[in-house]
């Protein structure tokens, strides 16, 4: 029987596909095994299964002597060395379908959020110094009519998309390949340069993957690029972004919002950012329903009784 380590402590409901079939393993008592505890286990293991947050590197995969699969509880993969996983013969696995809807549901809430100033009326009602009711003061910025820039058109840029044309938005969109006819029109999108789509789009989400090409991809020529009233979301991967860059362009007002669910250093937050009204902060929340991630917990159960099995398909990134 293949014996499954599961990092995080995930519960009993997604995980029945590997019930009777393998032995696993996961903390009891505490929400998540700490990394030394990794390491010790390991070698014992021929599945591992970390989550988004937990970073799996050459020294856990030397240690994992019989891994065969490490079998990724998230959509992006930028807590793994794949490429080393490559090297050693470990596939690695992740979990795109079940993270689709709602990482695009939480990243639109965050755009209608930040536009329409919802989270900030609400803070500041609740302060002493309250907030305007006068007619024009402290107003928000339309989202009907305006333009989506989203960054990186794949399953969730296009779920976005989906969401964004419904409500009356237009879209343009960068990727690293252009998308078919098909699908543009679909979305009515546009294909543009990256400084094309920084320079013109009212609204700009980053939905692109995690990569070391697109490490700090928006920093601060990218930031001076877009409109004084442009507004920005990341609900992709934190280290895609210059967070000291951003937080000064906040700070001077050369962009009017920003909606962040993702940060570099995770849970660290810049300071700076902590202190300014026109950002948005979410603690890594675009899957945080109980019925997602549950749905999670099921797609990434699939992956590894699909590897052994070849019952379901698996969704391999190496």
């Amino acid at each position: 029987m293949k014996k499954v380590l599961i990092a995080y402590r995930l519960k009993p409901e997604g995980l029945q596909e590997l019930a009777g079939k393998y032995e696993v393993t996961l903390p009891t008592g505490k929400s998540s095994f700490s990394r030394e505890e990794v390491l010790a286990m390991i070698p014992d293991f021929e599945v591992l299964v970390p989550s988004f947050s937990f970073y799996t590197d050459k020294e856990i995969m030397e240690r994992g002597a019989r891994l065969e699969l490490i079998s990724n509880w998230g959509v992006g993969f930028n807590n793994i060395d794949v490429d080393y996983a490559t090297q050693k013969g470990i596939v690695v696995t992740n979990i795109p379908d079940s993270t689709r809807e709602p990482t695009a549901e939480f990243a639109f809430g965050l755009l209608m959020a930040s536009g329409r100033r919802i989270s900030y009326y609400d803070r500041k009602l609740r302060m002493p110094e309250g907030v305007s009711w006068g007619a024009y003061a402290e107003a928000g910025l339309p989202v009907y009519g305006k333009t989506l820039g989203i960054i990186g058109m794949g399953r969730i840029g296009q779920a976005l998309a989906r969401r964004a044309v419904a409500s009356g938005m237009d879209i343009i969109y960068h990727n690293r390949n252009r998308l078919s006819r098909e699908i543009e029109e679909l979305y009515n999108a546009n294909y543009v340069s990256l400084d094309n789509l920084l320079r013109t789009a009212d609204y700009i989400s980053l939905n692109a993957p995690s990569t070391k090409e697109t490490h700090h991809m928006i920093g601060k020529r990218e930031l001076y690029m877009m409109k004084p009233t442009a507004v920005f979301i990341n609900t992709a991967r934190g280290d895609m972004v210059d967070e000291r860059a951003l937080a000064q362009a906040l700070k001077e007002k050369r962009i009017w919002a920003a909606a962040l669910d993702v940060f570099e250093n995770e849970p660290y937050i810049f300071p700076e950012l902590l202190t300014l009204d026109n950002v948005i902060l979410t603690p890594h929340a675009g899957t945080k329903t109980m019925e997602d991630r549950i749905n999670m917990s099921i797609e990434m159960s699939r992956n590894i009784v699909g590897f052994y099995e070849g019952i379901f398909p698996v969704s391999r990134v190496n």
